[in-house]
Protein backbone atom coordinates (compact mmCIF):
# COMPACT_ATOMS: atom_id res chain seq x y z
CA UNK A 1 0.00 0.00 0.00
CA UNK A 2 1.49 3.31 -1.06
CA UNK A 3 1.80 6.17 1.39
CA UNK A 4 -0.70 8.42 -0.44
CA UNK A 5 -3.50 5.88 -0.14
CA UNK A 6 -2.69 5.24 3.51
CA UNK A 7 -2.94 8.96 4.19
CA UNK A 8 -6.21 9.09 2.25
CA UNK A 9 -7.66 6.27 4.36
CA UNK A 10 -6.61 8.06 7.54
CA UNK A 11 -8.19 11.27 6.29
CA UNK A 12 -11.45 9.49 5.43
CA UNK A 13 -11.67 7.93 8.88
CA UNK A 14 -10.95 11.25 10.58
CA UNK A 15 -13.53 13.06 8.45
CA UNK A 16 -16.22 10.51 9.30
CA UNK A 17 -15.48 10.12 12.99
CA UNK A 18 -18.59 11.92 14.24
CA UNK A 19 -20.85 10.29 11.66
CA UNK A 20 -19.61 6.85 12.68
CA UNK A 21 -20.39 7.50 16.35
CA UNK A 22 -23.79 8.93 15.40
CA UNK A 23 -24.67 5.86 13.33
CA UNK A 24 -23.52 3.44 16.03
CA UNK A 25 -25.90 5.30 18.32
CA UNK A 26 -28.79 4.78 15.89
CA UNK A 27 -28.18 1.02 15.83
CA UNK A 28 -27.62 0.72 19.60
CA UNK A 29 -30.96 2.49 20.15
CA UNK A 30 -32.84 -0.51 18.75
CA UNK A 31 -33.14 -3.15 21.53
CA UNK A 32 -32.57 -6.00 19.11
CA UNK A 33 -32.81 -8.93 21.50
CA UNK A 34 -34.47 -11.92 19.85
CA UNK A 35 -38.22 -12.03 20.37
CA UNK A 36 -41.23 -14.01 19.25
CA UNK A 37 -41.42 -14.72 15.54
CA UNK A 38 -43.84 -12.54 13.58
CA UNK A 39 -44.78 -12.30 9.94
CA UNK A 40 -41.79 -10.69 8.21
CA UNK A 41 -39.74 -10.92 11.42
CA UNK A 42 -38.59 -14.51 12.11
CA UNK A 43 -36.43 -13.44 15.07
CA UNK A 44 -38.78 -10.80 16.45
CA UNK A 45 -39.80 -7.29 15.50
CA UNK A 46 -36.75 -5.52 16.95
CA UNK A 47 -34.26 -7.76 15.13
CA UNK A 48 -36.05 -6.97 11.88
CA UNK A 49 -36.26 -3.27 12.69
CA UNK A 50 -32.54 -2.93 13.38
CA UNK A 51 -31.85 -4.47 9.98
CA UNK A 52 -34.09 -1.86 8.36
CA UNK A 53 -32.22 0.92 10.15
CA UNK A 54 -28.84 -0.39 8.97
CA UNK A 55 -29.94 -0.90 5.37
CA UNK A 56 -31.50 2.56 5.38
CA UNK A 57 -28.08 3.98 6.23
CA UNK A 58 -26.54 2.02 3.37
CA UNK A 59 -29.13 3.28 0.92
CA UNK A 60 -28.52 6.86 2.07
CA UNK A 61 -24.87 6.26 1.16
CA UNK A 62 -25.92 5.18 -2.34
CA UNK A 63 -25.28 1.45 -1.93
CA UNK A 64 -27.32 -1.45 -3.27
CA UNK A 65 -29.06 -3.44 -0.53
CA UNK A 66 -30.85 -6.75 -0.23
CA UNK A 67 -32.48 -9.04 2.32
CA UNK A 68 -32.64 -12.82 2.46
CA UNK A 69 -36.13 -13.66 3.74
CA UNK A 70 -35.99 -11.12 6.58
CA UNK A 71 -33.04 -12.93 8.19
CA UNK A 72 -29.81 -11.51 6.75
CA UNK A 73 -29.41 -8.21 4.96
CA UNK A 74 -26.56 -6.73 2.99
CA UNK A 75 -25.10 -3.61 1.48
CA UNK A 76 -23.12 -4.13 -1.72
CA UNK A 77 -20.75 -2.44 -4.12
CA UNK A 78 -20.52 -4.18 -7.46
CA UNK A 79 -17.20 -5.19 -8.96
CA UNK A 80 -16.13 -6.35 -12.41
CA UNK A 81 -16.81 -10.01 -11.60
CA UNK A 82 -20.46 -9.39 -10.77
CA UNK A 83 -21.73 -12.22 -8.56
CA UNK A 84 -18.28 -13.20 -7.30
CA UNK A 85 -17.81 -11.28 -4.11
CA UNK A 86 -15.86 -10.79 -0.91
CA UNK A 87 -17.76 -10.13 2.29
CA UNK A 88 -17.67 -8.81 5.80
CA UNK A 89 -20.05 -10.62 8.16
CA UNK A 90 -21.40 -9.05 11.35
CA UNK A 91 -24.56 -9.28 13.46
CA UNK A 92 -27.06 -6.71 14.66
CA UNK A 93 -28.78 -8.79 17.36
CA UNK A 94 -27.59 -8.52 20.94
CA UNK A 95 -27.89 -10.35 24.24
CA UNK A 96 -30.28 -8.92 26.86
CA UNK A 97 -28.97 -5.88 28.68
CA UNK A 98 -28.99 -7.49 32.13
CA UNK A 99 -28.47 -5.49 35.28
CA UNK A 100 -25.70 -3.28 36.62
CA UNK A 101 -25.65 -0.57 33.96
CA UNK A 102 -24.69 2.96 34.92
CA UNK A 103 -26.57 4.37 31.93
CA UNK A 104 -29.35 3.29 29.59
CA UNK A 105 -27.91 0.25 27.75
CA UNK A 106 -29.78 1.19 24.57
CA UNK A 107 -28.50 4.74 24.44
CA UNK A 108 -24.92 5.07 23.20
CA UNK A 109 -22.95 7.30 25.56
CA UNK A 110 -19.53 8.83 24.99
CA UNK A 111 -17.33 9.10 28.06
CA UNK A 112 -13.62 9.93 28.12
CA UNK A 113 -13.12 8.80 24.49
CA UNK A 114 -15.06 5.56 25.02
CA UNK A 115 -18.50 4.71 23.73
CA UNK A 116 -20.81 2.66 25.97
CA UNK A 117 -23.98 0.75 25.12
CA UNK A 118 -25.23 -2.76 24.46
CA UNK A 119 -23.66 -3.89 21.20
CA UNK A 120 -21.07 -1.16 20.71
CA UNK A 121 -18.47 -3.92 20.60
CA UNK A 122 -20.59 -7.02 19.95
CA UNK A 123 -21.41 -6.43 17.16
CA UNK A 124 -23.18 -3.20 16.24
CA UNK A 125 -20.11 -0.96 16.34
CA UNK A 126 -18.17 -3.29 14.00
CA UNK A 127 -21.24 -3.51 11.73
CA UNK A 128 -21.16 0.24 11.24
CA UNK A 129 -17.41 0.07 10.58
CA UNK A 130 -18.02 -2.43 7.77
CA UNK A 131 -20.59 -0.12 6.23
CA UNK A 132 -18.09 2.75 6.29
CA UNK A 133 -15.40 0.53 4.79
CA UNK A 134 -17.71 0.05 1.80
CA UNK A 135 -18.44 3.76 1.79
CA UNK A 136 -14.73 4.44 1.35
CA UNK A 137 -14.56 2.11 -1.64
CA UNK A 138 -17.62 3.76 -3.18
CA UNK A 139 -16.76 7.39 -2.43
CA UNK A 140 -13.24 6.99 -3.80
CA UNK A 141 -14.45 5.10 -6.90
CA UNK A 142 -11.99 2.29 -6.23
CA UNK A 143 -11.91 -0.16 -9.18
CA UNK A 144 -13.07 -3.50 -7.79
CA UNK A 145 -12.15 -6.86 -9.26
CA UNK A 146 -14.73 -8.54 -7.00
CA UNK A 147 -17.98 -7.20 -5.61
CA UNK A 148 -17.98 -6.51 -1.87
CA UNK A 149 -20.89 -7.24 0.46
CA UNK A 150 -21.34 -6.19 4.07
CA UNK A 151 -23.58 -8.93 5.45
CA UNK A 152 -25.68 -8.20 8.55
CA UNK A 153 -27.18 -11.10 10.48
CA UNK A 154 -29.89 -10.95 13.12
CA UNK A 155 -29.66 -14.24 15.06
CA UNK A 156 -25.98 -14.76 15.86
CA UNK A 157 -26.47 -14.72 19.61
CA UNK A 158 -29.14 -17.43 19.46
CA UNK A 159 -27.57 -20.09 17.25
CA UNK A 160 -26.57 -18.50 13.91
CA UNK A 161 -29.49 -20.07 12.05
CA UNK A 162 -29.74 -16.82 10.08
CA UNK A 163 -26.50 -17.33 8.15
CA UNK A 164 -27.17 -21.05 7.82
CA UNK A 165 -30.39 -20.08 6.04
CA UNK A 166 -28.56 -17.46 3.99
CA UNK A 167 -25.96 -19.95 2.76
CA UNK A 168 -28.68 -22.39 1.73
CA UNK A 169 -30.21 -19.69 -0.46
CA UNK A 170 -27.36 -17.44 -1.60
CA UNK A 171 -23.93 -18.04 -3.10
CA UNK A 172 -21.17 -17.90 -0.48
CA UNK A 173 -18.48 -15.23 -0.70
CA UNK A 174 -15.09 -16.13 -2.13
CA UNK A 175 -13.66 -15.10 1.23
CA UNK A 176 -15.15 -13.37 4.24
CA UNK A 177 -14.01 -11.90 7.50
CA UNK A 178 -16.16 -11.40 10.57
CA UNK A 179 -15.32 -8.43 12.83
CA UNK A 180 -16.64 -10.17 15.94
CA UNK A 181 -13.50 -11.30 17.73
CA UNK A 182 -10.04 -10.14 18.74
CA UNK A 183 -7.28 -8.62 16.66
CA UNK A 184 -5.03 -9.45 14.92
CA UNK A 185 -6.65 -12.39 12.99
CA UNK A 186 -8.44 -15.46 14.32
CA UNK A 187 -8.02 -18.33 11.87
CA UNK A 188 -9.62 -21.05 13.98
CA UNK A 189 -12.34 -21.55 16.56
CA UNK A 190 -12.84 -24.24 19.18
CA UNK A 191 -15.76 -26.60 18.97
CA UNK A 192 -18.96 -25.56 20.71
CA UNK A 193 -21.00 -27.97 22.84
CA UNK A 194 -24.22 -26.73 24.41
CA UNK A 195 -26.75 -28.61 26.47
CA UNK A 196 -28.80 -28.74 29.64
CA UNK A 197 -28.68 -30.81 32.82
CA UNK A 198 -32.16 -31.47 34.24
CA UNK A 199 -32.75 -32.83 37.75
CA UNK A 200 -34.92 -35.94 37.96
CA UNK A 201 -36.19 -35.32 41.51
CA UNK A 202 -38.55 -32.49 42.46
CA UNK A 203 -37.49 -29.88 45.00
CA UNK A 204 -39.04 -29.62 48.44
CA UNK A 205 -37.06 -26.86 50.18
CA UNK A 206 -36.06 -24.80 47.12
CA UNK A 207 -39.21 -23.05 45.93
CA UNK A 208 -37.56 -21.14 43.08
CA UNK A 209 -34.10 -20.72 41.60
CA UNK A 210 -32.89 -18.66 38.69
CA UNK A 211 -29.63 -17.34 37.36
CA UNK A 212 -28.17 -15.81 34.22
CA UNK A 213 -29.80 -14.27 31.16
CA UNK A 214 -28.14 -16.14 28.27
CA UNK A 215 -26.56 -19.57 28.07
CA UNK A 216 -23.31 -18.34 26.50
CA UNK A 217 -22.29 -15.92 29.26
CA UNK A 218 -21.06 -16.33 32.83
CA UNK A 219 -23.80 -14.77 35.01
CA UNK A 220 -23.08 -12.22 37.69
CA UNK A 221 -26.40 -12.75 39.52
CA UNK A 222 -28.43 -15.70 40.74
CA UNK A 223 -31.05 -16.17 43.41
CA UNK A 224 -33.14 -18.81 45.14
CA UNK A 225 -36.20 -18.80 47.38
CA UNK A 226 -36.12 -21.37 50.19
CA UNK A 227 -38.70 -22.70 52.59
CA UNK A 228 -36.70 -22.04 55.76
CA UNK A 229 -36.02 -19.35 58.35
CA UNK A 230 -33.37 -16.69 57.96
CA UNK A 231 -31.91 -17.75 61.32
CA UNK A 232 -30.78 -21.02 59.70
CA UNK A 233 -28.50 -19.14 57.33
CA UNK A 234 -25.21 -17.36 57.88
CA UNK A 235 -24.06 -14.13 56.21
CA UNK A 236 -21.33 -14.50 53.64
CA UNK A 237 -19.46 -12.43 51.08
CA UNK A 238 -21.27 -12.16 47.72
CA UNK A 239 -24.52 -13.35 49.35
CA UNK A 240 -27.52 -11.26 50.36
CA UNK A 241 -30.36 -12.66 52.50
CA UNK A 242 -33.92 -11.29 52.48
CA UNK A 243 -37.04 -12.48 54.30
CA UNK A 244 -39.81 -13.05 51.78
CA UNK A 245 -43.35 -13.97 52.87
CA UNK A 246 -42.22 -16.51 55.44
CA UNK A 247 -39.42 -17.78 53.22
CA UNK A 248 -35.88 -16.59 52.53
CA UNK A 249 -34.64 -15.13 49.25
CA UNK A 250 -30.92 -15.68 48.72
CA UNK A 251 -29.17 -13.48 46.18
CA UNK A 252 -25.70 -14.39 44.94
CA UNK A 253 -23.30 -12.11 43.08
CA UNK A 254 -20.38 -12.89 40.79
CA UNK A 255 -18.38 -11.43 37.90
CA UNK A 256 -19.84 -11.73 34.40
CA UNK A 257 -18.09 -12.54 31.14
CA UNK A 258 -18.38 -14.39 27.85
CA UNK A 259 -18.50 -18.19 27.87
CA UNK A 260 -15.49 -18.39 25.57
CA UNK A 261 -13.34 -16.23 27.86
CA UNK A 262 -14.20 -17.18 31.44
CA UNK A 263 -10.84 -16.19 32.89
CA UNK A 264 -11.41 -13.63 35.64
CA UNK A 265 -15.13 -14.37 35.98
CA UNK A 266 -17.01 -15.75 38.96
CA UNK A 267 -20.22 -17.63 38.23
CA UNK A 268 -23.03 -16.45 40.48
CA UNK A 269 -24.87 -19.76 40.06
CA UNK A 270 -21.81 -21.52 41.44
CA UNK A 271 -21.65 -19.05 44.33
CA UNK A 272 -25.29 -19.83 45.11
CA UNK A 273 -24.86 -23.61 44.80
CA UNK A 274 -21.86 -23.62 47.13
CA UNK A 275 -23.71 -21.48 49.66
CA UNK A 276 -26.72 -23.78 49.69
CA UNK A 277 -24.53 -26.85 50.09
CA UNK A 278 -22.51 -25.28 52.90
CA UNK A 279 -25.70 -24.20 54.70
CA UNK A 280 -27.16 -27.76 54.85
CA UNK A 281 -30.74 -26.52 54.66
CA UNK A 282 -31.92 -28.27 51.47
CA UNK A 283 -33.04 -31.85 50.96
CA UNK A 284 -30.77 -34.76 50.12
CA UNK A 285 -31.94 -34.93 46.50
CA UNK A 286 -31.53 -31.18 46.10
CA UNK A 287 -28.00 -31.43 47.49
CA UNK A 288 -27.22 -34.20 45.00
CA UNK A 289 -28.05 -31.95 42.05
CA UNK A 290 -26.30 -28.95 43.61
CA UNK A 291 -23.13 -31.05 43.93
CA UNK A 292 -23.21 -31.52 40.15
CA UNK A 293 -23.46 -27.74 39.79
CA UNK A 294 -20.60 -27.25 42.23
CA UNK A 295 -18.38 -29.52 40.14
CA UNK A 296 -19.42 -27.70 36.96
CA UNK A 297 -18.70 -24.26 38.38
CA UNK A 298 -15.64 -25.18 40.43
CA UNK A 299 -13.24 -24.88 37.52
CA UNK A 300 -13.95 -23.47 34.06
CA UNK A 301 -11.52 -25.97 32.51
CA UNK A 302 -13.73 -28.86 33.64
CA UNK A 303 -11.23 -30.59 35.92
CA UNK A 304 -13.88 -31.70 38.41
CA UNK A 305 -15.80 -33.26 35.52
CA UNK A 306 -12.70 -34.96 34.11
CA UNK A 307 -13.00 -32.77 31.02
CA UNK A 308 -9.68 -30.92 31.10
CA UNK A 309 -8.31 -31.20 27.55
CA UNK A 310 -5.76 -29.14 25.65
CA UNK A 311 -3.94 -29.08 22.31
CA UNK A 312 -1.33 -26.87 20.67
CA UNK A 313 -3.72 -25.39 18.11
CA UNK A 314 -6.62 -24.35 20.34
CA UNK A 315 -5.37 -24.46 23.93
CA UNK A 316 -7.55 -25.55 26.85
CA UNK A 317 -11.17 -26.62 26.97
CA UNK A 318 -13.51 -24.28 28.85
CA UNK A 319 -16.96 -25.03 30.27
CA UNK A 320 -19.49 -22.81 32.04
CA UNK A 321 -23.12 -22.87 33.13
CA UNK A 322 -24.87 -19.80 31.76
CA UNK A 323 -28.45 -20.04 32.99
CA UNK A 324 -30.25 -22.04 35.67
CA UNK A 325 -33.87 -22.33 36.73
CA UNK A 326 -36.78 -24.53 37.74
CA UNK A 327 -39.44 -26.25 35.67
CA UNK A 328 -42.25 -28.38 37.09
CA UNK A 329 -40.52 -28.17 40.45
CA UNK A 330 -37.20 -29.53 39.21
CA UNK A 331 -33.89 -27.72 38.77
CA UNK A 332 -32.04 -27.32 35.48
CA UNK A 333 -28.69 -25.88 34.39
CA UNK A 334 -27.44 -25.03 30.91
CA UNK A 335 -23.92 -25.90 29.78
CA UNK A 336 -21.66 -24.13 27.30
CA UNK A 337 -18.38 -25.89 26.50
CA UNK A 338 -15.68 -24.70 24.07
CA UNK A 339 -13.39 -27.60 23.20
CA UNK A 340 -10.14 -28.25 21.29
CA UNK A 341 -9.46 -31.04 18.80
CA UNK A 342 -7.93 -33.17 21.57
CA UNK A 343 -11.39 -34.22 22.78
CA UNK A 344 -14.55 -35.18 20.88
CA UNK A 345 -18.14 -34.14 21.45
CA UNK A 346 -18.90 -37.81 22.22
CA UNK A 347 -16.26 -37.73 24.97
CA UNK A 348 -17.87 -34.61 26.45
CA UNK A 349 -21.29 -36.26 26.43
CA UNK A 350 -19.90 -39.33 28.17
CA UNK A 351 -18.19 -37.29 30.91
CA UNK A 352 -21.27 -35.16 31.54
CA UNK A 353 -23.50 -38.21 31.76
CA UNK A 354 -21.06 -39.71 34.26
CA UNK A 355 -21.31 -36.52 36.32
CA UNK A 356 -25.11 -36.54 36.10
CA UNK A 357 -25.33 -40.12 37.35
CA UNK A 358 -28.82 -40.98 38.56
CA UNK A 359 -29.59 -37.40 39.64
CA UNK A 360 -29.97 -35.67 36.27
CA UNK A 361 -30.51 -36.22 32.59
CA UNK A 362 -28.41 -34.58 29.89
CA UNK A 363 -30.07 -32.85 26.96
CA UNK A 364 -27.65 -31.98 24.12
CA UNK A 365 -28.85 -28.94 22.17
CA UNK A 366 -26.02 -27.95 19.85
CA UNK A 367 -22.66 -29.29 18.68
CA UNK A 368 -20.32 -27.44 16.32
CA UNK A 369 -16.98 -29.04 15.54
CA UNK A 370 -13.72 -27.02 15.69
CA UNK A 371 -12.71 -25.28 12.46
CA UNK A 372 -9.35 -24.05 11.25
CA UNK A 373 -8.02 -22.12 8.24
CA UNK A 374 -4.30 -22.44 7.60
CA UNK A 375 -2.38 -19.44 8.89
CA UNK A 376 -0.15 -19.28 5.80
CA UNK A 377 -3.06 -19.08 3.32
CA UNK A 378 -3.04 -15.93 1.19
CA UNK A 379 -6.23 -14.33 2.57
CA UNK A 380 -5.13 -14.82 6.17
CA UNK A 381 -1.75 -13.32 5.35
CA UNK A 382 -3.41 -10.33 3.64
CA UNK A 383 -5.49 -9.67 6.76
CA UNK A 384 -2.57 -9.99 9.16
CA UNK A 385 -0.44 -7.69 7.02
CA UNK A 386 -3.21 -5.08 6.95
CA UNK A 387 -3.35 -5.20 10.75
CA UNK A 388 0.42 -4.95 11.16
CA UNK A 389 0.75 -2.18 8.58
CA UNK A 390 -1.80 0.03 10.34
CA UNK A 391 -0.69 -0.67 13.91
CA UNK A 392 3.06 -1.01 13.36
CA UNK A 393 2.98 -4.30 15.25
CA UNK A 394 4.27 -7.73 14.24
CA UNK A 395 1.48 -10.07 15.32
CA UNK A 396 0.57 -13.57 14.13
CA UNK A 397 -2.83 -15.26 13.62
CA UNK A 398 -4.34 -17.12 16.57
CA UNK A 399 -7.33 -19.28 17.51
CA UNK A 400 -10.19 -18.59 19.94
CA UNK A 401 -12.85 -20.29 21.99
CA UNK A 402 -15.60 -18.00 20.75
CA UNK A 403 -18.02 -18.93 18.03
CA UNK A 404 -18.42 -16.38 15.23
CA UNK A 405 -20.14 -16.37 11.88
CA UNK A 406 -16.80 -17.26 10.30
CA UNK A 407 -17.21 -20.94 11.23
CA UNK A 408 -20.30 -21.19 9.01
CA UNK A 409 -18.64 -19.98 5.81
CA UNK A 410 -16.47 -22.16 3.59
CA UNK A 411 -13.55 -19.69 3.55
CA UNK A 412 -13.50 -17.16 6.38
CA UNK A 413 -11.79 -15.82 9.49
CA UNK A 414 -12.79 -13.57 12.38
CA UNK A 415 -10.94 -10.28 12.42
CA UNK A 416 -10.99 -7.90 15.40
CA UNK A 417 -11.88 -5.37 16.62
CA UNK A 418 -11.21 -6.28 20.26
CA UNK A 419 -7.84 -5.66 21.95
CA UNK A 420 -7.55 -7.61 25.17
CA UNK A 421 -3.98 -6.41 25.49
CA UNK A 422 -5.18 -2.82 25.83
CA UNK A 423 -6.52 -2.11 29.33
CA UNK A 424 -9.77 -0.19 29.74
CA UNK A 425 -10.94 2.05 32.60
CA UNK A 426 -13.04 0.48 35.34
CA UNK A 427 -16.22 2.08 33.99
CA UNK A 428 -15.93 0.07 30.74
CA UNK A 429 -17.45 -3.42 30.65
CA UNK A 430 -16.82 -6.21 28.17
CA UNK A 431 -19.10 -7.92 25.68
CA UNK A 432 -22.21 -9.49 27.23
CA UNK A 433 -21.53 -7.48 30.38
CA UNK A 434 -22.99 -4.35 31.94
CA UNK A 435 -21.53 -1.09 30.62
CA UNK A 436 -20.24 -2.75 27.44
CA UNK A 437 -17.81 -0.28 25.93
CA UNK A 438 -15.01 0.30 23.47
CA UNK A 439 -12.43 3.00 22.87
CA UNK A 440 -13.31 5.29 19.98
CA UNK A 441 -9.65 5.15 18.94
CA UNK A 442 -9.85 1.35 18.63
CA UNK A 443 -12.92 1.58 16.41
CA UNK A 444 -11.35 4.15 14.10
CA UNK A 445 -8.11 2.18 13.89
CA UNK A 446 -10.11 -0.94 13.06
CA UNK A 447 -11.86 0.87 10.22
CA UNK A 448 -8.49 1.71 8.67
CA UNK A 449 -7.50 -1.97 8.95
CA UNK A 450 -10.72 -3.18 7.32
CA UNK A 451 -10.45 -0.75 4.42
CA UNK A 452 -6.84 -1.76 3.78
CA UNK A 453 -7.68 -5.47 4.04
CA UNK A 454 -10.54 -5.18 1.52
CA UNK A 455 -8.25 -3.38 -0.90
CA UNK A 456 -5.53 -5.99 -0.58
CA UNK A 457 -7.91 -8.95 -0.79
CA UNK A 458 -9.01 -7.68 -4.21
CA UNK A 459 -5.59 -8.62 -5.55
CA UNK A 460 -5.90 -12.36 -4.93
CA UNK A 461 -7.07 -15.23 -7.13
CA UNK A 462 -9.83 -17.30 -5.49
Amino acid sequence: MDADQRHDIEAFVKENRDNIIRDIGKIVAVPSVRGEAEEGAPYGAECRRVLDVMLGMAEDMGMDTGVCDDRVGWAEIRGESGEKHLATVTHLDVVPAGKGWESDPFTAVEKDDYILGRGVLDDKGPSVLCLYALKYLKDRNIPLRYSVRALFGTAEETGMEDVEYYLRNEDPPLFAFSPDSDFPVCNGEKGIYQGKLKAVHPCSVILDLKGGVVSNAVPDRAEAVLRCSIEELQPMDNIRLEEDAGCVRIKAYGIAGHASMPEGTRNAIGVLANYLLDSHVVSESEEAFLRILRDLHEDYHGKELDLDAEDDRFGKLTIIGGTAGMEDGMLWQTIDCRYPEDISSADITEKLMDAAGDEAILEVNNIEEPFYMEADSDPVQMCIRAYNDVTGEDKEPFTIGGGTYARNFPYAVSFGPEHHDRPSPDFVGGIHSANEGVAVYDLLEALQIYILALLELQKLEY
